[in-house]
């Protein structure tokens, strides 16, 4: 839960991703992979269901789940808000270079807020 000094993040993550934060004591995101030079958590539930349930339950291993977690809000005010569709995409845009600093200001556990799988298994 946000405090004065944190803000709440969201972060659509397939099982394979989910996997690899839960080996870190759910404490960090994995690097990015070298075709992805941008980690983009996003600032509302609502946005990270929709990835997680139309994109990630297509892809890799058919599951998606919705992660959330609080930052230091100091730290997250450094990068800018991108609106990437309607006004309820918006994410964070923090270079992958930056990941290990961005992890080490988070403020407590990675949550799974929500689970989804593939249509034909609902």
């Amino acid at each position: 839960m946000a405090t004065a000094d944190t803000v709440t993040l969201f972060r659509p993550v397939g099982l394979e991703e989910l996997k690899l934060i839960e080996e870190s004591g759910w404490k960090a995101f994995p690097p990015r992979l070298p075709d992805q030079p941008i980690f983009y958590p996003v600032t509302n539930e609502n946005y990270a269901a929709q990835i997680a349930r139309d994109w990630n339950t297509k892809v890799g291993s058919r599951r998606g789940y919705v992660t959330s977690f609080d930052v230091n809000a100091a730290y997250a005010s450094r990068f800018e808000r991108k609106i990437v569709g309607g006004r309820e995409h918006e994410e964070l845009w923090v270079p992958a270079e930056e990941l290990d600093e961005f992890n080490r200001n988070i403020v407590g556990a990675i949550v799974v807020t929500q689970s989804f799988s593939p249509a034909e298994e609902r």
